[in-house]
C-alpha cells in the first residue's frame, strides 16, 4: 500500500474486511439475535482448531472504505452489528464504530483480548486464547467470556480467566466443533458442578446458516 492508504487504515477508515453478512448471531448470550457480521482480515493469534483459518492473512483482503461497510450494514432491518475475525482488536475500530452508531446500531465485538480495545463497544464478549492470554483492560470490560473447550485441561484455563473478569461478566463454555460429540458431556456434568457457567453452542452451524 501507498502511504497515503497506511494512514487510512491507521485511522480505520480502510479495513481488510474478509467478509460482510446479515444472519443470526450463533454463539453466546446474543444466540439468535439478527445481526450484520463484519469479519476482519489478519490474526495472529492462529488457534490450531480454528474453522476459519483463511481469515488469518490480512494481505488476502485488501482494504475497503469502511464507510462502504458502514452504508451496507444499516440497510438491513436488524440493527445489531457483529464486528469479528480473525483478530479485529489488530485495527482501529473507532471510526466504524462512530459511523455506526451515528444510526443507532448496536455493536458487538468477538475478541482473543490480546490487542488493546478500540471502537467502544456495547457488547464485549471475550474469547482468550492460550497462545495469547488476554489484556487486563480487556477482561475488566468483557460482558461475556467464552471459553472455547477442546480438552479438559481447557477448562482450568476457563478457571484462571474467570478470576480476570468482572463478577458481572457472563460465563460461557463452548464445545470446540470437531469434539462437540466427545467434549460436550464433560462440559455439562461439569456446569451441572460449576453452575456459574453456561454452556454455548454454534447453534448456527446446526441451522446451517453463515
Amino acid at each position: 500500500m501507498d502511504k497515503t492508504a497506511d494512514i487510512l487504515l491507521d485511522e480505520g477508515k480502510l479495513l481488510p474486511v474478509m467478509e460482510e453478512f446479515y444472519t443470526l448471531q450463533g454463539e453466546g448470550y446474543n444466540t439468535g439475535q439478527a445481526a450484520y457480521f463484519i469479519r476482519i482480515g489478519g490474526c495472529d493469534v492462529g488457534c490450531s482448531w480454528c474453522d476459519i483459518k483463511e481469515s488469518w492473512d490480512a494481505r488476502l483482503y485488501p482494504p475497503v472504505d469502511t464507510n462502504g461497510v458502514i452504508a451496507r450494514a444499516i440497510e438491513f432491518p436488524g440493527k445489531a452489528v457483529v464486528i469479528t475475525g480473525g483478530e479485529p482488536l489488530n485495527y482501529n475500530l473507532n471510526y466504524l464504530s462512530q459511523g455506526l452508531r451515528q444510526h443507532h446500531v448496536k455493536i458487538y465485538i468477538e475478541t482473543s483480548g490480546s490487542r488493546p480495545l478500540s471502537g467502544d463497544p456495547d457488547w464485549i464478549c471475550l474469547s482468550p486464547k492460550k497462545s495469547s492470554p488476554p489484556l487486563d483492560e480487556i477482561c475488566i470490560k468483557a460482558d461475556e467470556l467464552k471459553v472455547i473447550i477442546q480438552d479438559e485441561s481447557d477448562l482450568g484455563w476457563a478457571e484462571e480467566n474467570k478470576e480476570r473478569v468482572t463478577p458481572g461478566c457472563l460465563l460461557y463454555l463452548q464445545p470446540e466443533w470437531s469434539r462437540r460429540n466427545t467434549i460436550l458431556p464433560r462440559i455439562i456434568s461439569y456446569i451441572m458442578e460449576h453452575p456459574q457457567w453456561r454452556v454455548s453452542l454454534q447453534s448456527h452451524k446446526y441451522m446451517r446458516i453463515p
